[in-house]
């Protein structure tokens, strides 16, 4: 009796097991419904909602943090065609995106309309020096002139040049460079990002994933339209993806992050790198890849990008991206910090470029679950190119059309302690606890479970035995 009351027991302890590993089971797929139920509800960008919160308000601060180029040789350059030689001087930092979104329109296909603010402030404290620095840098009106007017006009513009007593290189302050001067050539306003304060950028139409979740924060359109209008290409125009602050919900790493970027004027994927922990918090970061502003040899898909054979050298030249179209003709180049991922004769042309990837290149870390970005740093580097010329005397040294880097920029923002101990509490924590209810069911349950029927197991072959 008592061998047949312990096998009992042995075999309601293995049921009870079970029962417990299973309801560990259950609570796997219903504690996931519960977690995407949740994250689904809280990341539609309506009012009411966490995602909404964040997306319409300034938010974290975002920075902007300058870092130029100086010319140590000018006279070199101009008088014997030396190749020029830099010095990084920076940074110099302001507090961007700081303003909230501006007419906020619900509209009626699940989109919502806004328009983005720009300003800039300057922060001395993570500032090298103040913005009446000096820095020796190129002559953004004779270089735009030189680019715009053919040939034929050269003797006009060297006549221009002569009259203003203007010259290949120039001493301006920080804040002229970035925000703007009277330019004595042009006799108008002149600076990398004028005019910026007081201005907008939009208007951006995107869906707020109310019908569907996996469309949240996608851009329907910018500037009332649904692709771009400057490199005359169906592929180089389109507008992919969201803004990059925020991204669809239960992110994957095999599949890349597409954004879009105004400053740039196009659209760009990022993929997984790398897990990373950000303040307690499990993030994917996602970096530019190589190929992002490879050359059509190595990236036929970037074949719709190059524009000018010269310039570009047959579009072999990696690494920059001739934004002309889009900056009204100016010969601008954008390309990662110090020509990261750039062909070798961009850093053979300007002495004390050296790219790092570390320091270099443009990554965002994205919390899986919600699809927020939590960190990010664009690194972008603005240029100029120049030629030769022989009729211009600035330009009648020069031997080749040389891109020259004016300015790096690093717009990073990162979330704060605050912030991510609220987001750690309200989504992090619960989901873990869940997790670890969900585990330890499981695990028990089949610990019992198995003990219970190797026990049994024994019990019964010595029974058996002892029968026999």
């Amino acid at each position: 009796m008592g061998c047949c009351n312990r096998r009992c027991g042995l075999i309601a302890g293995a049921v009870f097991g079970a029962l417990v590993a299973i309801l560990g089971g259950i609570l796997i797929p219903l504690g996931d419904n519960i977690i995407q139920g949740t994250v689904k509800k809280e990341a539609i960008i309506e009012p009411g909602t966490t995602a909404y919160e964040n997306w319409s308000a300034a938010g974290t601060k975002v920075y902007r943090q300058f870092w130029f180029f100086d010319v140590t040789n000018p006279q070199e350059v101009i008088q014997h065609g030396a190749k020029p030689v830099v010095t990084e001087k920076g940074p110099y930092t302001y507090i961007t995106r700081y303003l909230a979104k501006e007419n906020i329109t619900f509209n009626p296909n699940d989109t919502v309309s806004f328009l983005l603010p720009q300003g800039a402030i300057f922060e001395p404290s993570m500032s090298v020096g103040p913005e009446e620095d000096i820095v020796s840098s190129l002559n953004l009106a004779v270089v735009g002139a030189y680019s715009l007017i053919p040939e034929s006009l050269h003797l006009v513009l060297e006549t221009m040049i002569k009259t203003s007593n203007s010259s290949l290189f120039q001493y301006r302050t920080v804040r002229e460079l970035l925000w703007g001067y009277r330019d004595p050539l042009l006799k108008e306003t002149v600076g990398l990002f004028a005019p910026y304060n007081d201005t907008f950028d939009g208007p951006y139409k995107v869906f707020t994933g109310k019908d569907d979740i996996s469309k949240v924060g996608l851009i329907d359109t910018w500037r009332g339209a649904e692709s771009l209008k400057f490199w005359n290409d169906p592929y180089c125009d389109m507008i992919n993806g969201t803004d990059a602050t925020s991204f669809p919900p239960f992110v994957e790493k095999k599949k890349p992050l597409y954004f879009f970027s105004s400053d740039i004027c196009r659209s760009v994927s990022a993929s997984y790198e790398k897990t990373v922990n950000l303040k307690g918090i499990e993030v994917y970061r996602y970096s530019l890849l190589p190929s992002t502003l490879a050359s059509p040899v190595d990236n036929p898909d970037n074949k719709c990008f190059c524009k000018n054979m010269k310039t570009t050298k047959n579009c072999t030249l990696a690494g920059v991206l001739d934004l002309s179209s889009c900056q009204d003709g100016r010969p601008i180049y954008i390309s990662l910090a110090h020509f990261l991922h750039g062909s070798q004769s961009l850093l053979e042309d300007v002495v004390g470029i050296s790219p790092s990837v570390e320091h270099h290149e443009t990554f965002l870390d994205v919390e899986p679950t919600t699809g927020f970005t939590l960190n990010f740093a664009k690194r972008i580097q603005v240029n100029m190119m120049y030629g030769p010329s022989k009729v211009i005397t600035v330009l009648k040294n020069v031997k080749d059309y040389t891109i020259f880097p004016i300015v790096w920029m690093n717009e990073t923002a990162m979330l704060d302690d605050e912030t991510a101990d609220l987001f750690k509490k309200e989504l992090i924590s619960p989901i873990q606890m869940l997790e670890t209810i969900q585990n330890v069911l499981l695990g028990v349950g089949v610990a019992i479970f198995v003990l219970c029927l190797i026990s049994y197991c024994v019990v019964k072959r010595r029974h058996d035995k002892h029968i026999a």
